[in-house]
């Protein structure tokens, strides 16, 4: 008995990409995109922007921004009794809406200071 015998003699392509693809419009699918980010409305953004718009150019700001945002999540920590792990708190950091823009902006002042500064950073880590 072979195997060859008891397997399809055929293989299908079962998959959301066609063997001959259409011709696909490029502006109809930057519209599509431009329309879904016009219809929704966002209004933290004028604050991300102005966070983005900060420029770390002064060595006690940095030192001062590097201090105020923490490296970790301040809330995530495992709850212990009697040396046994009740439950663990996740980090919370991530639901705030600003998140992304805060990070960045202690990346730009920990980077001023070990490029521009030529400062050790590893304090802050």
């Amino acid at each position: 008995m072979k195997v060859f015998d008891n397997t399809t003699k055929r293989i299908f392509l079962a998959s959301w990409v066609s063997i001959n693809p259409a011709e696909v419009n490029k502006t109809d699918v930057t519209q599509l995109h431009s329309a879904a980010a016009k219809s929704k409305f966002d209004i933290l953004q004028p604050l991300r922007q102005t966070v983005d718009k900060i420029q770390v150019r002064d060595r006690k700001l940095a030192h001062r921004l590097c201090q105020i945002i923490p490296s970790q999540c301040p809330f995530e920590r495992d709850v212990k009794l009697f040396g046994k792990t009740l439950f663990h708190i996740p980090p919370m950091c991530k639901l705030n809406p600003l998140y992304e823009e805060v990070v960045s902006l202690r990346f730009r002042a920990l980077c001023y200071l070990a490029d521009e500064c030529g400062e050790d950073v590893s304090q802050y880590c």
